[in-house]
């Protein structure tokens, strides 16, 4: 179907893509996402407006045109929060072909994103979170990588780490210091605290470690010695949440937002979380006053004597 978009058109979208990469930092995966979003759409315009579209036709959509859009991704099984996201794309496309062209593309932009109700993340009480990274850390009978997967899992908790982020370091990185500098979404960088277990799991697992390293090489090892993947940090965890009778939602981001969670509980602020977290907005970060909250209720409804009488 990407086949009957104009070449004006792809050229445009190549463009910004370049763009994305360039000034913002866009990963691969967000700029592939981008693509797709934006071919999908661009090849709808083409069949619906009845032949390919030049960068005039693409300028001169009309609100109708993007409510039959948004008509056939619903008919087709696309979700709410999906076509939000694929809506959000096409307007960022937009404003940048605006911006270069001088267009108004007031039909675009005004297309209002279907509402869905936004999920809350799921973050592990303070014990269970603890009890993840003690069970993980016995799980398996080589010493070695069982100290390793506590160590992955006690930056996550411990310093807030994104799965790609604690696997991302190197040996270059050792010994730890009272900080580290972490590279996030986007490119961005941040200094996050490294806590004193954080710090011990990590030399602990490192002398334990069977393998020569180099500077360069991955931190966090895999059994035949190349760098670990994400999916089998899921697994460990997925069998220890089993053993522990834990929901699904206790994955590894989940202690992620536990961190998060456990540190607004403690007083802190949603600022210096924001900071420490790597989000761009402060609005990303608000999620967890909204998290807090609801725990905050619950206790309230099963201690207050006069709470079911609300």
């Amino acid at each position: 179907m990407s086949l009957m978009i104009s070449d004006a058109a792809r050229d445009a979208l190549a463009d910004w893509l370049s763009g994305m990469k360039s000034l913002r930092g866009a990963s691969e995966a967000t700029l592939d996402a981008y693509r797709r979003d934006l071919t999908d759409f661009l090849s709808f315009m083409t069949e619906h407006l009845g032949g390919p579209q030049g960068l005039f036709g693409l300028g001169a959509i009309r609100t109708s045109d993007m409510r039959a859009w948004m008509a056939r991704e619903r008919s087709a099984g696309l979700g709410a929060r999906s076509l939000a996201r694929k809506l959000s794309a096409v307007k960022s496309f937009y404003r940048w072909l605006a911006s270069r062209e001088g267009y108004d593309v007031t039909p675009v932009l005004s297309a209002k994103a279907p509402k869905f109700q936004k999920s809350l993340p799921r973050p592990l009480a303070e014990d269970a979170a603890k009890a993840m990274i003690d069970t993980v850390g016995s799980w398996d009978e080589r010493p070695w990588v069982a100290a390793r997967d506590a160590a992955v899992l006690t930056l996550l908790y411990g310093c807030g780490l994104r799965i790609s982020e604690a696997l991302s370091l190197t040996v270059a990185d050792l010994p730890l210091g009272d900080t580290l500098r972490i590279t996030g979404k986007g490119g961005k960088e941040r200094i996050v605290p490294v806590i004193a277990p954080a710090h011990a799991a990590v030399e602990r697992y490192f002398e334990l470690l069977p393998y020569f390293s180099e500077p360069h090489q991955p931190l966090f090892r895999a059994i035949r010695g190349g760098g670990l993947s994400p999916r089998t940090v899921q697994k460990v965890v997925a069998q220890a949440r089993m053993a522990l009778g834990l929901p699904s939602s206790a994955t590894p981001h989940a202690m992620r937002h536990s961190f998060a969670t456990h540190l607004l509980s403690a007083g802190g602020d949603l600022r210096s979380i924001q900071d420490l977290l790597g989000h761009a907005s402060l609005s990303t970060t608000q999620v967890y006053t909204a998290v807090d909250t609801a725990r905050l209720m619950e206790v309230y409804d099963a201690a207050h004597p006069r709470a079911g009488k609300r």
